[in-house]
């Protein structure tokens, strides 16, 4: 693409050499230029990419936008100043990659519970329409069937625009996507459009990144704040934060709630660990899902799809047939019993959501013997509250290692055991090694009783200081379980 034509999706400050000359890419990472490249500067949290614009150059780039033009200039390479380089880096990328979202129907989904649920189920669903889609999600993008690697909740505006552009080209109709507030904070999203945004919940996560819960809360507050005239919202008011998300935007809002009164609303008609009946709208639909906070998730799903123009009977036909996310709520049994459930839980609101619904169904049946973790690195100040709700909801608690990164899984497994009391401690085992901890569990458990394994859901891997080594919840149950 001609550099011109780049320049019309931002204003720059100052522009030194010619603009006339084609680009061969565009990139924000100095290692993956190449000859004939667009590299654009980016001030981020890791590290500062105005340091690294002489490397470009020497790999080959022909044009840099930046915030501070360098002393140090190539006579053949143009220099471009801009006001806010990581706020432009979306627009020269939706520009390149030929505007993929005018082309898709994309719905973005934002909240800190449910966002991979929704999204993907959203996705399978419109697939049994018969329609080709596109996922971008935590656990794995998809451009139709073909599965792509993810690495990011929402990828850099570079990867996301080009796999945009690659489901637009390869006739997707719709497109789902996760919607971090890490993503709205640093400009990722910039210069998409969506059709339709969702709101799943608000509780405390990121705070390491975020440092304020409002601050967290108004970076998800500000998706909903650009979305267009002619978009869709779909928020949960039962969440205190469900109308705070859209005071100021100018797209169509609808609400869901099992409590209130709105647009869309459910109840549970009947459940156990194979599935729920649940009422939707007077419609009743039997799903293979538990849990008070999936139906809010179907009812997520349901609405978005009336919005995208879908009629209530066909949809609850195609909900029928869908299966849970990889990772979240998924149930292993053993030959003599013993029910093991994986999910991805790893905030205080989200663990307890999972043992709250084991703990109703299960009743006194059985016992519930939880193992979790936390992550290292990250907020430390949800850990004593991860402790505190997994002994609350739980008859035995295993507190082990999660992905420890650059922190000792000890330090980390004392900080979540500093919130509980002696009282609460006479439930709890610490064990560091994961796979010993949730051994540990499983051999505790009798015929009826119930092993959450909560944290890591569709992970393989454990991070350990730099180095990721794989592990699977999943396969560690089966091989216990001899399954």
């Amino acid at each position: 693409m001609n550099l011109n034509e780049l320049l019309k999706a931002f204003r720059p400050v100052k522009v030194i050499g010619i603009t006339d000359k084609e680009i061969e890419g565009v990139n924000i990472d100095s290692r993956k230029v190449g000859a004939g490249d667009l590299f654009v500067a980016v001030k981020g949290t890791q590290s500062d990419g105005h340091l690294y614009i002489q490397n470009a150059v020497e790999k080959g780039a022909v044009a840099i936008v930046c915030q501070q033009i360098p002393e140090r200039r190539a006579e053949s390479v143009t220099y471009i100043e801009v006001k806010d380089s990581e706020g432009v880096v979306g627009e020269i990328a939706t520009v390149f990659y030929g505007n993929p979202t005018s082309k898709l129907q994309l719905v973005g989904v934002t909240g800190t519970n449910g966002k991979t649920t929704v999204a993907t189920l959203l996705y399978y669903l419109f697939r049994a329409f018969g329609y080709k889609c596109g996922l971008c999600s935590t656990v794995c993008n998809y451009i139709d069937d073909e599965a792509i690697p993810a690495e990011h909740t929402t990828p850099d505006p570079i990867t996301l625009n080009k796999l945009l552009g690659r489901m637009a080209d390869e006739g997707c109709k719709y497109a789902f996507m996760e919607v971090s507030s890490h993503a709205v904070a640093q400009k990722r999203i910039a210069g998409l459009k969506f059709a339709g945004g969702i709101f799943t919940n608000l509780t405390r996560d990121h705070l390491d990144y975020h440092k304020t819960f409002e601050s967290y809360r108004d970076a998800k507050k500000a998706f909903f704040d650009q979305l267009p005239k002619d978009a869709f919202v779909i928020t949960n008011i039962d969440d205190r934060n469900g109308m705070v998300m859209v005071q100021n935007t100018k797209a169509t809002v609808k609400t869901y709630s099992l409590r209130a009164m709105a647009d869309f609303k459910a109840k549970v008609v009947e459940e156990s660990f194979e599935g729920m009946s649940m009422d939707i709208n007077g419609w009743v639909v039997g799903v293979p899902f538990i849990g008070r906070f999936n139906v809010y998730n179907l009812l997520a799903v349901y609405g978005a799809a009336l919005m995208l123009g879908k009629i209530p009977e066909d949809v609850l036909v195609k909900m029928s047939l869908l299966r849970p996310v990889n990772g979240r709520f998924e149930t292993i049994r053993s030959n003599d019993g013993i029910t093991a459930i994986v999910d991805y839980a790893h905030t205080p609101d989200a663990l307890e959501n999972v043992l709250s619904t084991v703990r109703e169904i299960l009743g006194n049946k059985g016992e519930l013997i939880t193992v979790c973790g936390a992550g290292g690195n990250r907020d430390k100040g949800k850990r004593p509250l991860m402790a505190q709700e997994a002994v609350k909801w739980s008859d035995r608690v295993v507190i082990t290692s999660d992905n420890p990164r650059f922190e000792e899984p000890q330090d980390i497994i004392n900080d979540m055991m500093a919130g509980l009391d002696a009282e609460q401690m006479r439930k709890v085992l610490s064990i560091v090694d994961r796979k010993e901890a949730i051994r540990t569990a499983c051999v505790m458990a009798h015929p009826c009783d119930v092993v959450v394994v909560a944290g890591k859901g569709h992970e393989n891997y454990q991070e350990i200081k730099g180095v990721k080594y794989h592990f699977d919840d999943h396969e560690v149950i089966k091989e216990i379980f001899c399954i």
